[in-house]
């Protein structure tokens, strides 16, 4: 018995010696996996701690548009944005870069305390959308130099956008593209005298522009407010309202285009069976639905001898109406012209803009459309049968005459007999005269 329990000690103690190294061998993969797991894991959340490049010039990433714009050379001087940021930036540049383009690229720059871009005088600055930038409190642009803005959304809930021309410099701003929403859009910087050079080509304007600006320029654009804006559209233009979107229902914006007329009918027709009255120069441009895409400088006028002459042709027919008599169709052809306001047609269509119209160019004075009035033909009622008068019978109708042809041959018959008989008679008296 003792050797066979001495062989059963050495069996387990041989096991015991082979599963050594296999356990340490799972010990130390258990503990290579935890020390790999770590490894990964640290560094990826120290990563996430880490603030993150905002702007790109080239190839080089920066923490802020700030230092990308201050990082700007001759040969690469657009400001790529990465990411959302929230920063106010004054376009500054090193001294041998005239000009900075900023590419929103899809994000927003939001303003920090003061407004978010600031252009110093004598520097340039090109910003192109995607993206936005955001004023908050304060302007979205500030501007004593130039600036061009090609895309892009701007809003602020104060004021927009501010220019300065003083006596050593003058702001100059382009648009030409992009939309712009404040309660006001442009004004002057507090140190300034004018506006300086502001011109809009394009893009969509949703909020008011102040009296006074006297270099802004429209030339084209979409408004929602057209309360000042007479004085700024160039070149003879007009606004048209009530513009269309997609859907067709009206998108409330005003769109600055040529000065032109329209005619929602340029060709109307009127029925004295519904009743004439003569027409005001007013009542034609209500009947046919004209109006005229300028505001306040221009008017629409009637030619007042063919407006006479269809008051007259309405007066005929009116007349033929009452004495129940007919009337032929007829047609008048009517000009109706668009002309530059007076003076005194500016005062009386606002008073509170004062005497003397914002002058234009007159390439498109004169301009004229023409419609057609049209007044349908009466005709001549049909005198209705009288009625028999009170105690008189009424007279007899006549029968109409028979047919005459067998009366007449019946008369020659008879006629060619009585000839027969006469003559036989004759015969008869003439044989019996004579001697035997």
């Amino acid at each position: 018995m003792y050797k066979h329990e001495k062989q059963a000690v050495e069996r387990l103690q041989s096991n015991h010696i082979h599963m050594l190294p296999t356990l340490s061998t799972a010990i130390i993969t258990f503990f290579l996996i935890i020390s790999l797991s770590g490894t990964m894991l640290f560094p990826m959340m120290a990563f996430a701690d880490e603030p993150q490049p905002v702007a790109q010039v080239g190839n080089t990433t920066y923490m802020s548009v700030q230092d990308a714009i201050g990082h700007t050379s001759l040969k690469n001087n657009t400001v790529t944005l990465l990411t959302d940021t929230t920063e106010s930036v004054t376009v500054t540049p090193p001294k041998v870069v005239r000009g900075v383009t900023l590419e929103l690229n899809g994000h927003a720059l939001n303003a920090s305390n003061t407004t978010a871009i600031t252009v110093p005088a004598h520097m340039q600055l090109t910003i192109v959308g995607p993206g936005t930038v955001a004023g908050g409190t304060q302007p979205a642009v500030d501007c004593r130099g130039a600036l061009h803005v090609e895309g892009g959304t701007f809003t602020s809930d104060a004021t927009l956008m501010r220019f300065a021309e003083t006596d050593e410099t003058s702001a100059q701003g382009s648009f030409s593209g992009g939309t712009f929403t404040a309660p006001t859009l442009f004004n002057l910087l507090d140190d300034a005298k004018n506006l300086g050079y502001v011109t809009v080509r394009g893009g969509e304007y949703r909020g008011m522009i102040p009296a006074g600006l006297n270099t802004l320029t429209l030339l084209s654009g979409s408004f929602s407010d057209t309360s000042n804006l007479a004085p700024y559209l160039a070149d003879s233009l007009g606004l048209i309202p009530d513009g269309t979107s997609g859907d067709g229902t009206g998108d409330g914006m005003f769109h600055v285009g040529d000065l032109a007329i329209s005619s929602k009918q340029t060709s109307v027709e009127l029925d004295p069976a519904n009743g004439l009255q003569q027409l005001s120069a007013d009542d034609l441009l209500t009947l046919t639905g004209t109006q005229l895409n300028g505001i306040a400088d221009y008017r629409l006028v009637a030619d007042s001898d063919q407006l006479q002459a269809l008051n007259d042709q309405i007066d005929r027919a009116m007349q033929a109406m009452e004495k129940r008599k007919a009337f032929e169709a007829v047609s008048q052809n009517i000009t109706i012209t668009a002309v530059r306001n007076t003076s005194d047609d500016a005062i009386d269509a606002n008073p509170s803009r004062g005497a003397g119209p914002q002058l234009r160019t007159s390439d498109h004075d004169g301009i004229s459309t023409q419609v057609t009035v049209t007044i349908k033909a009466v005709a001549e009622p049909e005198e209705p049968d009288k009625p028999d008068e009170p105690g008189k019978p009424a007279e007899p109708k006549q029968q109409p005459d028979m047919p005459r042809t067998g009366s007449a041959i019946q008369a020659l018959a008879v006629a060619s007999f009585l000839l027969l008989v006469a003559a036989a008679v004759c015969a008869f008296v003439t044989s019996r005269l004579r001697p035997s």
